[in-house]
Parts: structure tokens; sequence; C-alpha cells
């Protein structure tokens, strides 16, 4: 048995205890450490202060810009925030149900309705000022201006 093995589950070698003599490798139930993996993904789930959906995004570069593209079909522009911080673009909104649906009449629900928002590190410096956003047929596009790149400079090390 590995020691790492030993060292999750408890088992001291320097100490002979029933627990340890009784441990039988074969027939660990590993339903435990399942259940609690389960519970940890999911606890999110029944966390009442969680109400925010993550936006997919495309991110592409064009010889002097970027472009960065989501499909965000029922949210109104007044909705979309959008704001750049150094290197890092976040995208926030929300899409509201026009009609209330009580859940036992859905017979599929995959839509999300809700806040959502998305940040993402951009790859080169922007010029902040001079980004363009639009939002047509449902198609948010953000175009960012890359800024000029400085010149790479070789220093000399003297010795």
């Amino acid at each position: 048995m590995s020691n790492l093995f030993k060292k999750i589950i408890g088992i001291d070698e320097n100490k002979n205890t029933d627990e340890n003599n009784n441990f039988n490798e074969e027939n660990y139930d590993n339903s435990f450490a399942s259940d609690q993996k389960e519970t940890e993904e999911n606890s999110w789930l029944n966390d009442d202060n969680y109400e925010e959906g993550q936006l997919s995004i495309d991110v592409y570069e064009k010889q002097n810009k970027l472009i960065v593209k989501s499909t965000i079909a029922g949210v109104k522009t007044e909705d979309i925030d959008i704001s750049i911080n150094n290197d890092m673009l976040t995208i926030r909104g929300k899409r509201e149900e026009t009609e209330k649906i009580e859940d036992g009449q859905y017979l599929y629900r995959e839509c999300y309705w809700g806040a959502f928002s998305r940040s993402v590190i951009l790859p080169v410096e922007v010029q902040a000022e001079k980004i363009e956003a639009s939002l047509e047929n449902g198609v948010l596009t953000i175009i960012l201006p890359k800024a000029k790149s400085s010149k790479q400079i070789s220093i000399k090390v003297k010795g």
C-alpha cells in the first residue's frame, strides 16, 4: 500500500491500533470519498448567494485588434456592463425571464436566466479609450484595438 494512500485514509505505520490492524485495502469502500467529492462539487447548487452564470465567449485576433464575441440573446443593451482593468476584460449582464413559469411545468429547462459574467485576461495591451461594443441579432461584439507595441531592448550585463 502506498504511503500517500495510507496518509489520506489515516493509517499511521508507527501506531499499532485496532483500526490499522482491521483495515483491508481490498474491501475499502470509497463511497465516503465519492459522496464527499459530490457534496463539495454540488455545494454551490444549494448556496442561496450563488446567482451568476458564466458567459461563453470567443476571442480572436486580427492584425491590429482583438475581437470578443458572445451570444447573449434576450439581453437588453442597458443590462450589459463591460469593463477593463489593466489586462482583464469583464462582461456582466442579466437576462430576465418575461414570463413566470412554475418548475413543474417545464419539460426541458436548458436556458439560463439571471445574472451572468465572464472575465478574461487579454494576451496583449489594448487602447482602452478606443474599445467599441455592439449588440446585433443577439451577438455581442467587442472590438479592442491593440496598443502600439513597444520595442524590445537588449541590455548587456557587465561582468
